[in-house]
């Protein structure tokens, strides 16, 4: 069975709306449109590229998938060739029209969709996506939740648990893995069950 990755660029504060660039999403008068260029690093680009390896299909949110279809087919680079070569599919309400080459739409039935690229295909990436994320989170439709993490905070914008999340265990995979520019890499998978709780004051030491 395959994998279901999340992948999202967010500042210490959740914030991961329009990361790329100023014009990627203004949405609620958002004015820190490109936040993450001034810390992008040759460390975080080479992960970005490693995080990539073995990605056989991509499935984004309507507005994800309308920023990438009008960039990734008019670039060249290794991103842009397998962008462009690998299934995508579309989570929307609507029935838009999907131009982008090899893009289908999911379909009403989210978990129903999942499980079937799961059968379909070995690692699909969800990359930013943000209201699409929420539904994923709620129903526990990942596999692995992959966040760079940024040392900058924003105060305003689109969060990454901007509806709360249900109760749910993650285990790190990787050891942590930090940028020269301060950028914090964090791998983790889904795990089974709900946390745990307990009391710290029944272990305090006398005295």
């Amino acid at each position: 069975m395959g994998l279901i990755h999340i992948d999202l660029f967010t500042t210490l504060d959740g914030v991961a709306q329009a990361p790329g660039g100023p014009d990627e999403d203004p949405a609620d008068g958002f004015e820190f449109g490109g936040w993450q260029a001034p810390l992008i690093d040759e460390v975080v680009g080479e992960q970005i590229q490693s995080g990539m390896a073995g990605m056989d299909a991509l499935l984004l949110g309507r507005r994800t998938y309308d920023i990438f279809a009008a960039y990734w087919p008019h670039q060249h680079g290794d991103i842009a060739q397998l962008f462009n070569r690998i299934p995508k599919y579309v989570a929307s309400r609507q029935a838009p029209t999907l131009e982008w080459a090899d893009s289908t739409l999911l379909g009403p039935d989210v978990a129903a969709g999942v499980r079937e690229l799961r059968d379909r295909h070995e690692n699909t990436h969800v990359i930013g996506s943000l209201n699409f994320v929420q539904t994923l989170f709620a129903e526990k439709l990942f596999d692995r939740l992959t966040l760079w993490v940024y040392p900058i905070l924003l105060g305003s914008g689109k969060k990454v648990f901007a509806d709360g999340v249900v109760p749910t265990n993650l285990t790190l995979i990787e050891p942590v893995l930090a940028s020269p520019k301060g950028a914090v890499l964090q791998r983790y998978a889904l795990a089974e069950g709900t946390p745990d709780v307990g009391d710290m004051s029944a272990g305090e030491p006398e005295g």
